[in-house]
């Protein structure tokens, strides 16, 4: 799909809209701003749906050129009405504006914005699957109820992305595994970008604090993310390194693995941990960790934290689980543990604090692989030539004929 810049036909205008579609406006700004840019510059108005309020988020759209649209959506909720309202309101807004293409990201917006698209027969679908999340993660002793909710979950994935143009994902089990659940109809359309990378001329690297040794999680606050294993490991490691710092990061959660407030009070007072709140720039967080941990067992993509974390030059300490491993060279920038082992997390962190020059080491060694890896120039430059996107283009968006899904760029993955 090619930003048109020649003259309309009598009987259509070029139709250059794309619309990005989220499920929680910050990371419109936070993780798409970088791809935002390259949209505009390649010539296409870009609209930007997501549920929530945020003018500070709203005003940086505007700066960029970007036209946000405020759409009714429960992030976490299972209430069919309300998802219901979701999709009319999407359709509506489709039905107004004619978009020549789509890029939602996350379950919610890729299923409803999806359906809506194909209603009303948007040209150019294509999806953005950051992590299949929660509900795809198959646990041995699952419930018949989860089991359920998964295989809806399988139908309308299938309902959504049917004649997709391109779906990207970032990892190999999120790439198997919608090939082998067949929620696409051609699994050469399927490809991996490295994440959503990472700007790093907005993260730079610094030399990481050494005593005392200071351990930093930061992620939304769910079970599945390897928090209440963090929050042990600390207890045991703070009873024989008492100088040794654990800090935590991140907002309260709707999802149904979600760590109450009281908990992390209890935590806080205990004095095993120093919960940080919530912030907009976790930069200076970061400069003040010694190293960067996350244990999650979550079904990530690749997280951005981690990435942040990597461009800012902090060794990386996380779970030997599709998305978090690919963040990790063993040894090099950082340690690979085993999921929902506290054992192995206090393993990993005293290692740190026993051998503090592997902080500085491995903290450059994580910056050398997020600059050859993970810089955001790189995905972006992935993701448009995927989307045939490029600010050369000269065809119309809306010529269909010519650009019928193939197995050329979109089916080489990126390892």
């Amino acid at each position: 799909m090619k930003a048109s810049k020649t003259v309309p036909s009598k009987t259509e205008a070029p139709r250059t809209r794309i619309v990005l579609i989220a499920s929680l406006t910050s990371s419109l700004t936070n993780f798409r701003r970088e791809l935002i840019k390259d949209l505009v510059k390649a010539g296409f108005d870009v609209d930007a749906m997501a549920p929530d309020h945020d003018p500070i988020v709203e005003e940086e759209l505007d700066t960029l050129g970007v036209r946000f649209i405020r759409i009714p959506m429960s992030r976490a909720g299972l209430n069919p009405f309300v998802d219901l309202v979701t999709l009319a309101a999407l359709v509506r807004h489709f039905l107004k504006e004619r978009p020549a293409a789509i890029l939602p990201y996350t379950m919610k917006p890729i299923i409803y914005g999806g359906i809506a698209a194909r209603l009303c027969a948007v040209p150019h679908r294509f999806f953005l699957v950051t992590g299949l999340g929660h509900m795809f993660a198959v646990e041995p002793d699952e419930s018949a109820v989860r089991r359920s909710l998964r295989s809806i979950c399988v139908g309308l994935y299938r309902c959504a992305m049917k004649k997709a143009r391109a779906v990207f994902v970032y990892n190999e089990a999120d790439l198997a595994d919608i090939r082998e659940r067949r929620l696409v109809d051609d699994p050469s359309i399927v490809s991996t970008v490295p994440g959503s990378g990472v700007d790093l001329d907005y993260y730079h690297a610094s030399t990481p604090p050494l005593k005392p040794t200071v351990f930093l999680l930061i992620a939304r606050l769910l079970r599945d993310k390897g928090v209440p294993e963090y929050v042990a490991a600390a207890r045991t490691i703070r009873a024989r390194h008492p100088d040794a710092i654990f800090q935590l990061l991140g907002h309260y959660d709707p999802n149904p693995t979600a760590i109450s407030q009281g908990e992390v009070a209890g935590w806080v007072q205990e004095g095993v941990v120093q919960y940080l709140g919530t912030t907009r720039d976790v930069r200076p967080y970061l400069a003040a960790c010694s190293v960067f941990v996350l244990p999650s067992y979550y079904r990530e993509g690749i997280p951005r934290s981690i990435l942040e974390a990597m461009a800012t030059g902090r060794a990386i300490i996380t779970t030997d689980l599709p998305g978090c491993r690919q963040t990790v060279d063993p040894g090099v920038n950082g340690v690979l543990i085993e999921p929902r082992s506290v054992s192995s997390l206090v393993e990993a962190m005293e290692g740190f604090i026993e051998k503090r020059s592997a902080i500085t080491a491995m903290g450059r060694a994580s910056r050398r692989m997020a600059e050859e890896r993970f810089d955001v120039r790189l995905v972006n430059r992935l993701l448009l030539a995927r989307m045939q996107i490029d600010d050369k283009a000269t065809t119309a968006c809306t010529d269909d004929s010519q650009h019928q899904p193939s197995g050329g760029a979109a089916a080489q993955a990126t390892k």
